[in-house]
């Protein structure tokens, strides 16, 4: 189709040459003036011959250049909304300021004991309240000694370990759940009227009131303690 088109140009150039050079020879002079409509016709048909493309080529040109902008733009784009991902550090940086407060002491924690539930009293609760002006981190749970003639702690109730570090702002308590005795009439109680309580990774002795006026009855051999935890969670730490 090209060489045929292109053989169409030139025998159409050609053509007009001839018949300008025959006007020329005719008229003299005044060859400008008259062979200026059919020049002009000539030279415009031969370039459209010559020029002419299929409408096919012309618009793949310009959807393979539009295609190539838009596939930059839209990698681009996702490169720039990748970017975000570093927002959710937050997080890490609670846990880092909880693990970097100090450990409570006695220096700066004071703890109480009050009944739980009616009679019989089987249960009381610790409150460690944070008498500090800066926070503090609570880790396990009281050690505590109820009798002389019994010198070992009370046991820990695994299950009641809280999931996350117990951090005690200033002011804030801690609570802890401690059972007595299953409150059985033919149990082996001994009467206190007050014990010791020291803090993990302090070997400090807090001396603790027993609650009410006759202190509280307690069967070594069924005393068991929960950790402490930032609530008080009534019927959690069921033992």
């Amino acid at each position: 189709m090209n060489t045929r088109r292109h053989r169409s140009a030139l025998l159409a150039v050609t053509g007009t040459a001839l018949v300008l050079s025959l006007t020329a020879c005719q008229s003299g002079g005044d060859t400008a003036s008259s062979a200026t409509p059919e020049a002009t016709v000539a030279a415009t048909v031969a370039a459209d011959a010559v020029t002419a493309q299929p409408a096919g080529e012309k618009g793949t040109g310009t959807s393979g250049a539009s295609g190539s902008t838009d596939s930059a733009r839209s990698q681009g784009s996702k490169g720039s909304a990748g970017s975000t991902g570093a927002s959710g550090s937050s997080g890490t940086i609670g846990e880092r300021a909880s693990a970097s407060a100090p450990l409570c002491t006695a220096g700066n924690v004071t703890i109480s004991a009050a009944t739980q539930d009616g009679p019989p009293y089987t249960h009381i609760v610790l409150t460690a309240k944070n008498t500090s002006s800066h926070a503090c981190r609570l880790t396990g749970f009281p050690h505590i000694q109820f009798l002389e003639s019994h010198k070992r702690d009370v046991p820990a109730v695994a299950k009641s370990k809280p999931a996350a570090p117990v951090v005690l702002t200033a002011g804030a308590p801690a609570y802890a759940l401690v059972k007595l005795s299953d409150g059985g009439i033919d149990e082996d109680v001994e009467p206190v009227t007050d014990f010791s309580v020291m803090l993990e990774g302090d070997p400090t002795v807090i001396a603790v009131t027993a609650p009410g006026s006759e202190g509280i009855a307690v069967d070594p051999a069924k005393a068991l303690t929960g950790y402490w935890t930032p609530e008080l969670r009534e019927g959690a730490d069921d033992f």
